[in-house]
């Protein structure tokens, strides 16, 4: 079963979801913002993904922004990158899907075609 990590107001979380029900994919709904996954849950997830940590982050997001993470990633350790994002969901690219072996972030249909179909 996988794991969607979403926020419901967001678009790409709501194409997620959508195309995961259009194709009876299975999955379990975490809302990102109520359920923060923890620095623990976030590494295990990154390091599955096989991503550089810096995508985990929501760029465009005004909380990102509001704390000049552009600027300072670079300079923290992975501990304190994971622990940023666990301690406020809205800092977290989203949406997640996982089921544990594998993990698309953000939502592109060709994406999920490859990976959950």
């Amino acid at each position: 079963m996988l794991t969607l990590i979403h926020y419901p107001n967001c678009t790409g979380c709501r194409k997620a979801k959508k195309w995961l029900e259009q194709h009876d994919v299975a999955f379990e709904a975490v809302h990102i913002v109520e359920a923060t996954p923890s620095a623990e849950e976030l590494k295990v997830i990154w390091q599955a993904s096989e991503l550089p940590l810096k995508k985990f982050f929501n760029t465009s997001g005004m909380k990102y922004r509001e704390l000049g993470l552009k600027d300072k990633l670079a300079m923290m350790s992975e501990e304190e990158q994971l622990a940023l994002l666990a301690s406020d969901g809205m800092l977290i690219k989203r949406p997640i899907v996982t089921d544990g072996k594998k993990v698309t972030l953000g939502f592109k249909e060709e994406t999920f075609e490859q990976t959950w179909k």
